[in-house]
């Protein structure tokens, strides 16, 4: 299919697991896609694979977005699409949380998506208009024990979507979120493994549980994810905007 052809697609943390899947999903519906991740290696591959570009970011690195979206767009010729999808899980309790902890998942959860449709709305609105898709989480949509500032990362990021979208409609910008719930990645070895030495369960165990409790009775794929972008990118969401669609197995009604 061809819903995005002639399209230029920015997907951030697009090497591996979710953002990888974003980027084979954008590819086959015809867009030009732009692999930007700090593992480069990875990001060469998954790019070479799809026919993309790729490109070394730290989203953390404010100052030097600015610097690398003026290279893309002098190879891809602007942005049409920006997902923001690079993020940083981290548990601890409220006596282990540090400043060194906050400060990073601030920086790359809040400050990597703001900071980075600051820097790519320009090239929109030279364009006439664009979508960016920005990654919340369900964990942005209630608090849950031990992982105060990850949830609260992911507030944000719906917060800043809602902003963005209203101040950004009257040049033809359209912002949402996804709130993705628990998804099968090598993330989630990483979430599994801290769960297990705060909870004093096996390895794997939490992991069963949260699948189990799912309404539809199973983690989600990548693929469950990629598609809700490509539609959000495409001309079917065309009077979608402001919005977070939760995509969870039916783990949160909103």
């Amino acid at each position: 299919m061809t819903r995005l052809k002639g399209k230029v697609a920015l997907v951030t943390g697009g090497a591996r697991g979710i953002g990888r899947a974003i980027c084979e999903a954008l590819a086959a519906e015809g867009a030009k896609v732009v692999v930007a991740d700090m593992r480069l290696e990875d990001a060469s591959q998954t790019a070479t694979a799809i026919g993309g570009l790729a490109v070394e970011m730290d989203v953390t690195d404010f100052g030097g977005i600015t610097p690398s979206l003026s290279r893309i767009e002098d190879e891809t010729g602007g942005i049409d699409i920006l997902v923001n999808n690079a993020g940083i899980f981290n548990m601890a309790s409220l006596d282990r949380i540090t400043p060194e902890d906050y400060r990073r998942q601030y920086d790359v959860n809040v400050g990597g998506t703001l900071f980075l449709c600051q820097a790519v709305v320009p090239s929109m609105k030279k364009r006439g208009g664009g979508v960016i898709i920005n990654m919340s989480s369900q964990a942005g949509r209630r608090g849950e024990p031990n992982i105060a500032i990850y949830c609260s990362t992911k507030a944000a990021v719906i917060s800043i979507t809602q902003s963005l979208a209203l101040e950004l409609a009257r040049d033809n910008i359209r912002v949402n979120a996804i709130a993705p719930g628990v998804v099968d990645t090598p993330m989630w070895d990483v979430v599994d493994a801290q769960f297990a030495a705060y909870e004093n369960k096996p390895k794997g165990q939490k992991k069963r549980e949260v699948a189990e409790a799912v309404p539809l009775g199973r983690m989600g794929d990548p693929r469950d994810v990629a598609d809700p972008v490509v539609f959000l990118a495409s001309d079917e969401a065309r009077y979608v905007t402001a919005q977070t669609l939760n995509v969870d197995g039916g783990n949160w009604m909103s």
